[in-house]
């Protein structure tokens, strides 16, 4: 089928595909064309990766859009928010708006309502709908990426929840869910009442197969010579030979560590292969990669870059991943390691994916667990791109002939496992529930039920009565909180509900209602501790404490604190510590992880700051002991960010990447903007504090650093110097001598321009200008009791984890 031949379809879109190369559709998006998704049809595509997915969504898109309405195309990554957001651009030469939003999820988004075509992740559209974004309403479109994640027991239940909520809204929205080929699609076209496209169609051929002494053995009986030389392993000769044929290679691995020892191995054959413009242009994208942050693991990425390799995982800054992503798609870098996020949809094909590691560690079982089949199709779905390769190759490798055997029989011919909806897990049914009480989707618990039974969950399983016990065991802990009400007899007939002040505004926050309790239940603790404690009391005030997590229709609730606590003023206020240390042990935060001897380490560290942590400490004998002591470690990181410690001891002393310290910052500084809310909704006295905490955190400052680097372009490492030359606030800096200024920033005049403009100072030009010839001290706090000026500043102009 020709472009020009879809129906619905606005009319400059044969023309435009036609200048990008597509003069006939696919199998499969003929197929989906047929099935009327041009014409408002929901469709489910269960195809493999490469064969056209995202055109065949623009199909049902642009369509909408044409009748006059509006498309939402939803994503679980925002990388692959970014790379859509890229894509579908390309329109708006021909007047459709599109816009994209991944963050800030306490907006309803109305910027968004006058764009044709919008990119977001699933959480976002949660909060959107959680926020009563109007336009909504008006979608008539809705695309969900990678629909099979709906089997993710993180992800999985806020996109099912979304997806269901959105068709409640408006009945006859067009659902499109695109897959990756699963065992049970007809499940999910039958739970979204669509048709079904179920095709293994690829554009280019997919051998698979599995490589065992010197060959290749592929699924169709052929084998291919692939030599191991006497300084190779496998993998080395694997990409070794793709690189004499002209491709590249993904190599997927089981751990960060294991991408980055195979990164520095594979550079070694890769640099072989380059070519002088090559290598020039490597050590431009290195250079980039060393000015993301100042630590050895972007160092190691650099050096590995330069060589042609590269390695690929979550511990990396943004930035990082973004660099080589690139560089590999215009095949500047030949081979990358990669850990299976870079699996998940983002696109990165090669010629070869190499499975190294088919089993990784899974903490609940105790030990190395084999992969998904689904996980595995997944990542040898990356390999061949349509018009550069002439095949794909994705190859297991074995060690022995009984492993070559296994591996066939594993993966390379077994069907992907059915998706199956994890959202009955309380966890998740904890926040969902609240959400769609408090947005309105249900008001008694037989109206909770009836939505409940609009899910995925529910099309999988007959037994409604597992469903509804674990909804009503979820219903009473969020009413023992006081995130919700019920009236009525304790029947889901007779039990209307619906959201407390606190659990409207924990929802709209974007919050586990557990990690709201927590976070209530630390700051009253705070709150109430300080009069028993100025008499000497304090086993006391904890007596006298009554967890959120205790009350029970309304019993101890006027003495737990909001209004009616005990607040004091004149006490010191809650350490930055303790906050980062109650944000830290909520569900909504992933702690760090206990090394050998952490936990000797941070039981010291907790006896020694006993007085700043906020809320009960456990025994060394409860079983929540362990976690306790991690979010104490994660809350040391925060603290030592927020005491300006330079990015790249971070890394070493907690043995994670920048993109871990990253994550960490972000989370935290969410979760104290929420405990800040949560403290100015109950008349707790501890909200100034938590402001405080939150922007030091953010920045990575120490306090009398916090105004400078709210401006846009300064960080931390430039605020440290700025404060050395004596420019201590920003109204100081909207009136410093730009001579000043300008030796504080290193001779740098157009971040010296920036800096002054955003600051608002009258004159920010730098023309003319010169440094006064009287460089501040060359210093900068780098640990959490040392003084400024005891301590040497890296030589780095750059804030580490950029501006937020």
């Amino acid at each position: 089928m020709e472009p020009a031949a879809v129906d619905g379809v606005p009319a400059w879109l044969a023309d435009h595909l036609e200048s990008e190369g597509v003069e006939e559709l696919y199998p499969p998006q003929a197929a989906a064309v047929e099935a009327g998704v041009t014409e408002g049809q929901n469709l489910v595509a269960s195809v493999p990766t490469a064969s056209g997915k995202t055109l065949l969504a623009t199909l049902a898109m642009l369509a909408s859009v044409e009748r006059g309405g509006t498309a939402l195309y939803i994503v679980p990554l925002r990388a692959l928010a970014s790379e859509k957001q890229a894509e579908f651009a390309a329109f708006e030469e021909y007047g459709l708006e599109v816009g994209v939003s991944t963050g800030n999820y306490e907006s309803e988004g109305g910027w968004l309502a006058d764009k044709d075509v919008i990119v977001a992740t699933s959480e976002k559209v949660d909060s959107l709908v959680r926020n009563n974004a109007e336009w909504l309403e008006d979608l008539t479109c809705v695309v969900a990426d990678e629909v099979h994640l709906v089997d993710d027991g993180e992800r999985g239940p806020t996109l099912e929840v979304t997806l269901a909520k959105l068709r409640k809204l408006n009945p006859q929205l067009q659902v499109v869910a695109l897959s990756a080929t699963i065992g049970n699609a007809d499940e999910l076209a039958d739970w979204l009442d669509a048709e079904l496209v179920d095709s293994t169609w690829r554009p280019i051929d997919l051998r698979k197969g599995v490589h065992y002494g010197d060959a290749l053995h592929l699924e169709d009986g052929s084998q291919t010579r692939v030599p191991v030389g006497g300084a190779e392993n496998a993998t080395a000769a694997i990409v070794r030979d793709t690189l004499e044929d002209g491709g590249s290679t993904l190599v997927f691995v089981n751990s960060r560590r294991n991408a980055e020892a195979a990164a520095r191995r594979l550079g070694g054959t890769a640099e072989r292969f380059l070519e002088d413009g090559e290598r020039e242009r490597l050590a431009t994208v290195a250079e980039e990669i060393r000015d993301v942050s100042d630590t050895e693991t972007s160092e190691d990425l650099a050096d590995a870059v330069e060589q042609g390799a590269a390695f690929h995982h979550a511990g990396l800054a943004r930035e990082h991943r973004a660099l080589v992503e690139d560089a590999f798609r215009e095949r500047l870098v030949k081979v990358v390691c990669a850990t299976p996020t870079l699996a998940a949809g983002v696109n990165t094909p090669a010629r070869r994916v190499v499975v190294r590691d088919w089993r990784r560690y899974d903490g609940t079982a105790g030990g190395m667990q084999p992969l998904s089949v689904l996980e595995v199709h997944q990542m040898m779905g990356r390999a061949g791109r349509p018009g550069r390769d002439p095949y794909g190759e994705a190859v297991l490798l074995a060690s022995s002939h009984d492993e070559l055997d296994e591996l066939f029989e594993r993966y390379v011919w077994a069907e992907p496992e059915p998706v199956r909806s994890k959202l009955a897990a309380e966890p998740a049914l904890r926040t969902h529930v609240l959400a769609t009480v408090a947005s309105g989707f249900a008001r008694s618990l037989e109206g909770l039920l009836s939505f409940l039974e609009e899910t995925l969950y529910a099309e999988q399983n007959a037994e409604r009565g597992r469903l509804e016990r674990v909804a009503e065991d979820v219903v009473e802990y969020l009413h023992r909180n006081d995130f919700l009400e019920r009236e009525g007899g304790r029947s889901a007939e007779g039990t209307e509900l619906s959201a407390t002040g606190l659990g409207h505004t924990v929802s709209s926050l974007y919050l586990d209602p557990m990690s709201a309790a927590e976070i209530v239940d630390g700051l009253r603790d705070w709150e109430r501790a300080p009069a028993a404690d100025a008499a000497g009391n304090a086993e006391e005030a904890a007596a006298t404490f009554t967890a959120a997590s205790e009350l029970r229709d309304g019993d101890g609730a006027e003495s737990a604190g909001g209004e009616s606590g005990t607040a004091d003023t004149d006490r010191e206020p809650p350490t930055a510590l303790g906050l980062y240390h109650l944000v830290s042990r909520t569900p909504d935060m992933y702690e760090l992880y206990l090394r050998s001897g952490d936990e000797e380490e941070y039981s010291v560290l907790a006896a020694e700051r006993e007085a700043d942590l906020l809320g009960r400490a456990p025994s060394e004998y409860e079983e929540r002991f362990e976690d306790w002591l991690a979010a104490l470690k994660t809350a040391s990181l925060l603290a030592d960010w927020a005491g300006e410690v330079d990015e790249d001891e971070l890394t070493e002393q907690y043995g994670i990447g920048p993109g871990d310290i990253r994550g960490k910052v972000e989370t935290a500084s969410w979760l104290l903007g929420a405990a800040e809310r949560l403290a100015s909704e109950l008349g707790l006295a501890a909200a100034p504090a938590i402001s405080e905490a939150r922007t030091r955190v953010e920045h990575g400052v120490r306090a009398e650093l916090v105004d400078l680097a709210q401006v846009r372009g300064v960080g931390r490492k430039r605020a440290r110097r700025l404060y050395a030359a004596g420019i201590e606030t920003r109204a100081d800096l909207r009136e410093a001598d730009k001579g000043l200024v300008l030796d504080a920033l290193r001779g740098r005049r157009k971040t010296a321009e920036t800096v002054l403009e955003n600051a608002g100072h009258r004159d920010p030009s730098m023309d003319g200008v010169e440094p006064d010839g009287a460089p501040a001290p060359d210093t900068e706090p780098v640990g959490r009791e040392v003084p400024a000026e005891e301590a040497p500043e890296a030589d780095d102009d750059q804030a580490s984890l950029g501006d937020f």
